[in-house]
């Protein structure tokens, strides 16, 4: 067994001929690219791409197959250049009860699977060649055809206010999913805005893995969360064993950002354009209570949540083992590029010299960071690690800050 990197949601923004595949995303976001990224400067194992549903990616991957840069495994997942696995998936919006919209992601082992999943998909995505994640499914259904076709199935950044099940649609799962398809889901992702301690506040999450997975729109916030796991290979059923954590596998630990970064993490007025920081749960303006507001994502929890305890509660409780799900534990981490003064160059000149990212945040020591860099950005990079950057909390679609 070994501990791998793992993150489970990038986004593929344009095929290799420059068609758009998801909107909001940078042009340099190719299938091509993100494998490049992840193997070469972000020092990534295990990446999940979440727009395989497209017919342009599907063409991109065929032509990566032919090429000899891709590789299908028998235990499923692709292998780029011998030491990074790509899961193909991808996330889709679903329409629930009352008309409101979730976002789930689903992998499929085979290449064949992410075929027929984009075949079967034309009936319910309008515009599925220029719209890789819009359906009319419901999330049951989408499910039912992830299942049916030997895939997994994981509700994404689910408390997040704008498109997620817990954020806008509903208080439990139970209200989304029959009991047997509640059962066969391994996983919930946290999203930016929550941590393990957050989400640990509804029971019914007790025995779902929480995945850290970046979300990425660009290439660089490629691994701003992500799982370190136990595997003993590195492949897709290594990966769903882990989830599920069966055979030794599991998630080792969780890397994210401190939710106070997230861009919901507190409620925000739209019309004062103010993020509150007054104790959750804020449901309103506090100066106009008919003012429209972005209910934030701890205040949120707030609502939902079925247990009595706070996130420091949950976090002593899982210290003193004395929860009751058996967590790992969430790691604050804060990206080279949220940190103040750290720019594009500043971080070509560290990749350069160390390699990947995640060598640079977790690995080298600060007296040869030094060598590289001023000894300010150094000590940020430090306490970064360590958990004792001073953050101001985000809202309402705008990110927190580090103020050090």
């Amino acid at each position: 067994m070994k501990e791998y990197f793992v993150d489970l949601h990038v986004h593929i923004g344009r095929s290799s001929d420059g068609k758009v595949v998801k909107r909001g995303t940078a042009n340099d976001l190719t299938f091509a690219n993100i494998a490049y990224e992840a193997r070469y400067r972000k020092g990534i194992n295990v990446m999940g791409v979440v727009d395989c549903v497209s017919p342009w990616i599907i063409k991109d991957i065929e032509d990566l197959l032919k090429k000899g840069e891709l590789e299908e495994l028998p235990e499923g997942g692709m292998i780029y250049r011998d030491d990074l696995v790509i899961l193909l998936g991808s996330e889709i919006e679903t329409r629930e009860k009352g008309g409101c919209h979730a976002h789930s992601v689903v992998f499929f082992p085979y290449f064949s699977q992410v075929k027929e999943f984009s075949h079967i998909m034309e009936d319910y995505m309008p515009n599925l060649a220029e719209n890789s994640t819009m359906s009319r499914l419901s999330g049951q259904q989408l499910f039912d055809i992830a299942d049916s076709l030997g895939g997994f199935y994981m509700p994404a950044h689910a408390f997040t206010p704008h498109k997620s099940f817990y954020g806008n649609c509903t208080h439990s799962l139970h209200t989304v999913f029959d009991e047997n398809s509640f059962a066969k889901i391994p996983a919930v992702e946290l999203g930016l805005s929550a941590d393990t301690y957050m989400a640990s506040l509804l029971s019914e999450l007790d025995g779902k893995a929480f995945t850290s997975n970046s979300d990425a729109h660009s290439l660089i916030k490629m691994g701003r969360e992500y799982n370190v796991m136990r595997l003993a290979a590195l492949n897709y059923d290594e990966v769903l064993k882990a989830l599920k954590g069966q055979d030794g596998r599991g998630i080792v630990a969780n890397y994210g950002l401190d939710p106070k970064l997230g861009k919901y993490h507190r409620t925000f007025c739209l019309q004062c354009k103010e993020i509150t920081d007054l104790p959750p749960p804020v449901l309103k303006c506090p100066n106009d209570p008919g003012h429209r507001v972005v209910v934030g994502v701890r205040d949120r929890i707030e609502v939902i949540k079925d247990r009595d305890d706070s996130p420091t509660d949950m976090k002593e409780r899982f210290a003193k083992r004395a929860s009751s799900a058996k967590r790992p534990p969430y790691h604050y981490q804060v990206p080279l590029n949220f940190l103040p003064g750290v720019g594009p160059r500043t971080i070509d000149k560290l990749l350069d010299a160390f390699g990947t990212e995640m060598n640079i945040l977790h690995r080298v020591e600060p007296e040869d960071l030094a060598k590289v860099v001023p000894q300010s950005i150094v000590d940020l990079i430090v306490k970064g690690r360590e958990g004792r950057l001073a953050i101001a909390h985000g809202g309402g679609g705008i990110y927190g800050k580090v103020l050090d």
